[in-house]
């Protein structure tokens, strides 16, 4: 075990308070961010480039994350933490992007009809409260790997993977079903 883990497993329960606080904190903080009635306003149109960045990260993630079942599955442990390091890393970069975006640009809205737009909402929804809430699942999962701590690190992946794998598919389907009404 590396020393960095050594020293997370010495001050675990401090880790577990971190996890807590930041699973509860990020969905609050977007959730301030989509509904703030002003926008903060960062000085140019860039922003609106970020969804169609946000696609690229979450199909890159996806791809990470089937990366990392395939590699587990044979037994191959050090390519299945550099692939869910990868899918880590890529998710971290991408709720930077989804905060800076939504702290920026007004939400679009769906101008589809009839069984497609019941089917967007569908997906918006599930995606919505999922991503919501596998931050404390997906956190834990990638602490117990990260520490060796592997009964627990599998009885959370039950969790974690599934709803991550989820949630990064149904933000590149939600993505594409809205980029046709994208304003800029």
């Amino acid at each position: 075990m590396e020393k960095s883990s050594i020293g997370l497993l010495q001050n675990e329960t401090k880790v577990k308070g971190w996890i807590v606080g930041i699973s509860i904190l990020i969905p609050v903080v977007v959730a301030i961010l989509i509904y703030m009635p002003t926008k903060v306003d960062l000085g140019a149109d860039w922003v609106y480039f970020l969804p169609h960045l946000n696609a690229v990260i979450n199909s890159a993630a996806t791809l990470a994350l089937i990366a990392g079942l395939i590699f587990i599955k044979q037994k191959n442990i050090a390519y299945h933490r550099a692939s869910m390091s990868t899918a880590f890393g890529l998710g971290a970069i991408f709720l930077v992007s989804y905060v800076i975006y939504h702290g920026a640009a007004e939400s679009t809205t769906f101008g589809g009809e009839g069984t497609i737009r019941t089917v967007y909402y569908f997906l918006l929804i599930t995606h919505i409260v999922l991503a919501a809430v596998a931050l404390f699942p997906i956190l834990f999962a990638y602490y117990y790997g990260l520490t060796d701590q592997r009964d627990k690190h599998r009885k959370v992946v039950k969790f974690a993977y599934p709803i991550w794998l989820y949630v990064t598919v149904t933000g590149v389907i939600v993505y594409f079903m809205i980029s046709p009404y994208y304003v800029h």
